[in-house]
């Protein structure tokens, strides 16, 4: 990914931002939904343990659909553009941990950069 940023950008007000894909399709969607696969109770965590992990320099959101459910539950940190597809509370933990806290990536939960389904 190519820095897209330029001289007179304002300073991010975040070092990162991470994003988790809560979306809802009607029952019976061909390609499911973030939702439907416990991305509800993946947000609780992630709520908690950022709260007590005190990254006040980063963020934390659940968002409408990131183009990926078929991939599901996803969650995506910026500035890098980082897909991984956490399935309990331990993976979000062990994303905010490794990735957020320590500059690192979760390998085993990275989403592979195939194109996203059509919709």
């Amino acid at each position: 990914m190519t820095e897209r940023r330029l001289p007179s950008d304002p300073k991010p007000h975040f070092r990162a931002h991470l994003f988790l894909c809560t979306n809802r399709r009607p029952p019976g969607h061909p390609i499911g939904s973030c939702f439907d696969r416990g991305a509800m109770e993946l947000a609780e965590a992630m709520r908690n343990i950022f709260k007590d992990m005190n990254l006040d320099d980063s963020r934390a959101n659940t968002s409408g659909c990131l183009g990926r459910c078929d991939k599901g539950p996803v969650m995506v940190v910026y500035p890098e553009g980082v897909w991984y597809a956490p399935r309990t509370p331990a993976d979000v933990e062990e994303v905010l941990k490794t990735h957020l806290a320590g500059n690192g990536r979760v390998t085993r939960l990275l989403v592979p950069a195939d194109p996203p389904p059509a919709e």
